[in-house]
């Protein structure tokens, strides 16, 4: 059934996890930490990626799939009963419309499921419709066709002004829905795969006239699961809720190549409110996620912010970007944010929030929790200098706001630098607080806390030692020591 997610379920959620602090006690050595959390990473990734195909031979695939598909709404398809072929070869694209529009007609009744049984389903972009669940089969894939004339091109996004890589119309998503309720998309980790790499060559030779599709958007819509499937090679965003309510994502893979995949990030909420992430793994060539809602003065007057967002229990890789990125785009707000239960892997920066004058907008209320950076160029960065922008029509003087930013249990090894906070005098990072930080080092070049007009605080002792920009407090949060220095810029080379 399909789960939604109102403010009271989202902190009931929040409080569950405080209930498990014993966890902490019995992983108290970094060791056994770091064990546990690769243990359990790299098993479930070879669960994941178990129907990888290698030379064209399924690798390690285990016979005939023989789980049985559930019934998880009153009226169930099979893609068959309206002529696919799933031999990667047949084009399926009147297959799934005509699935499509024999489910749109059964709102009524609790709507229908569309099972994409065990096969290679080659098509071109299909739309979903309200009250449906698309169930996809172990050992289905969806492949979508690579040439772009297939790809229905649609108006820029309103919040990104006339086109976020080309002015005019961009093309649309491979699987795309607008203006819906109560969406599912899960199975048995079938996968849905973009067949990027075309695309990717393209953008690079600068031969696309319009903007490039994600894999997988829905906008505008609400009560949205996707669960228990594999998203790869997406042309452009992978996962994009654009403007969208009570949204699930669970126990999703999302995979692309970590170079030369330009702009895959792995999920991007939009202007999204009241969305859960959790138990996922995400390797792809850009943000594994990046929390958006609009570009300067088109995202300021769209004027929907993304908020009540929980991220949880993920493992992420981004070779040259960041784990988890709050902007550049955020111009219509983001707020009450909380990532939890993360280890970044791999990476160029672990979190990352970054911004610039002309957003507008504000990050507030931010909560960081349980982070574990393995083997990460930048722990901790936030930017105020990202000056991209759609147009010479943004408004210097928009200026973001950054403040009430907490980390609060961050561990690792392999780390060259923990903490890069780069505010400036017109866009000051206040009240930030770091509690409870040990990250082994790599690098030991003096400045490797680097702080540059930032107001907060220290809690208890922290390794590396803190910037002096920062109040110091005791463990029980007495005062130790009042900063004179929170305009002091400490940064010396750049992330």
């Amino acid at each position: 059934m399909v789960e939604t997610l109102g403010i009271g379920r989202f902190q009931l959620q929040q409080n569950r996890v405080d209930l498990k602090r014993w966890v902490p006690a019995f992983l108290s050595s970094h060791k056994t930490l770091f064990t546990v959390l690769w243990m359990a990473a790299f098993a479930s990734v070879f669960l994941w990626q178990r129907n990888t195909v290698v030379g064209g031979f399924s690798f390690l695939k285990w016979g005939v799939s023989t789980r049985p598909i559930p019934r998880l709404r009153p009226v169930a398809f099979n893609l068959t009963d309206f002529g696919g072929v799933g031999d990667g070869l047949t084009v399926n694209t009147e297959a799934f419309e005509r699935a499509v529009a024999a489910i749109s007609k059964l709102g009524k009744r609790g709507g229908g499921q569309l099972n994409v049984p065990p096969g290679r389903w080659l098509t071109a972009p299909f739309n979903l419709t309200s009250h449906m669940t698309l169930f996809l089969a172990e050992d289905s894939e969806i492949l979508a066709l690579e040439n772009e004339k297939y790809w229905p091109l649609m108006p820029p996004l309103p919040s990104y002004g006339y086109g976020r890589e080309h002015i005019g119309p961009r093309y649309g998503s491979f699987i795309h829905g607008q203006n819906l309720k109560d969406v599912v998309i899960t199975g048995h980790n079938g996968t849905i795969n973009g067949q990027g790499k075309a695309w990717w060559k393209k953008y690079r030779q600068k031969l696309l006239n319009h903007t490039r599709g994600p894999l997988v958007q829905i906008m505008w819509s609400s009560d949205i699961v996707i669960s228990n499937i594999t998203l790869r090679d997406s042309p452009f965003w992978t996962l994009h809720p654009y403007d969208c309510k009570n949204v699930t994502v669970r126990n999703v893979t999302i995979l692309a190549p970590v170079f030369e995949a330009p702009n895959t990030d792995g999920i991007d909420p939009d202007s999204c409110e009241d969305m859960v992430i959790e138990d996922c793994y995400i390797s792809v060539g850009d943000d594994a996620i990046a929390i958006k809602s609009g570009w300067d003065q088109y995202g300021i007057a769209y004027g929907k912010p993304s908020m009540n967002i929980l991220i949880r229990n993920l493992v992420v890789r981004s070779m040259v970007s960041a784990g988890v990125s709050i902007g550049s785009e955020m111009s219509g707000g983001v707020s009450n944010v909380t990532v939890e239960n993360l280890l970044v892997w791999g990476s160029r920066r672990a979190v990352r929030i970054k911004t610039a004058p002309g957003r507008g907008g504000y990050v507030r209320d931010i909560k960081y929790r349980n982070l574990t950076f393995d083997n990460v160029r930048v722990g901790i960065v936030i930017k105020t200098d990202y000056n991209e922008h759609p147009d010479e029509g943004y408004d210097p003087k928009a200026l973001p706001v950054l403040r009430d930013i907490s980390f609060i249990g961050v561990h690792g090894q392999g780390v060259r630098v923990p903490v890069r906070i780069h505010g400036s005098e017109e866009i000051p990072v206040r009240n930030i607080t770091f509690r409870d930080m040990s990250v082994g080092l790599t690098y030991k070049k003096k400045h490797i806390f680097q702080c540059a007009f930032v107001h907060g605080r220290v809690i208890g002792t922290i390794f590396p030692a803190p910037c002096e920009n920062l109040d110091l407090y005791d463990e029980q949060g007495q005062l130790v020591k009042r900063s004179a220095s929170q305009n002091v810029t400490d940064i010396d080379y750049d992330f």
